[in-house]
């Protein structure tokens, strides 16, 4: 098994892809052992003194780490610690409950907000995801639309560059109605 790993715009995150679909799915986000309890990989993963975060995309992992640790240590540990997982025959997640679906557009939405999950869907995820990240619809209020970073995106130093500059540009470009993006913890 061969896994890459990819930089991501946060210093603090690597992506890692292992050649084989991680989530069927939505995606799913991990700040603690604790909140892993139904991802074997996720679990896995924090057992590594220095992991703060796991995401887990469609095909790809992205590992956040503490601000005091050095990848160059950190690294061959995860790699192992995907492969050993995927070697294991375990599942990545036992249901797929917690996966994130916040994009699906709802009978219950107004024709705005089902503009912008579709924008966002189409055309933000997949640049976000490239990066080892993911964005994921809110809220719309008075103008306002609120998202979700996960992943690489979250304390990412430049998702304020990428929310106001390009998210909000393109979102106010083809929605009059939009007057402003924020992200949301």
């Amino acid at each position: 098994m061969f896994i890459q790993t990819e930089p991501t715009p946060n210093p603090a995150s690597l992506k890692f892809i292992p050649g084989r679909p991680v989530l069927a799915s939505g995606s799913s986000t991990f700040t603690s052992i604790e909140q892993a309890t139904h991802s074997p990989l996720a679990q896995r993963l924090f057992a590594i003194t220095g992991v703060d975060g796991v995401f887990l995309g469609g095909d790809f992992i992205t590992v956040t780490k503490a601000e005091a640790r050095d990848w160059q240590v950190m690294k061959p540990m995860i790699l192992g610690a995907i492969m050993e997982h995927y070697t294991s025959g375990q599942p990545v997640v036992l249901d797929d409950s917690a996966s994130i679906a916040a994009n699906t557009v709802t009978a219950e939405d107004s024709d705005v907000v089902a503009q912008i999950k579709e924008l966002i869907d189409t055309r933000v995820r997949p640049v976000v995801a490239r990066d080892g990240g993911d964005i994921t619809y809110h809220d719309f209020k008075d103008g306002v639309v609120y998202l979700v970073m996960r992943g690489s995106c979250s304390g990412c130093p430049s998702s304020t560059a990428t929310l106001k500059h390009g998210i909000e540009n393109m979102l106010r470009h083809y929605i009059p109605e939009v007057q402003a993006v924020e992200a949301v913890s």
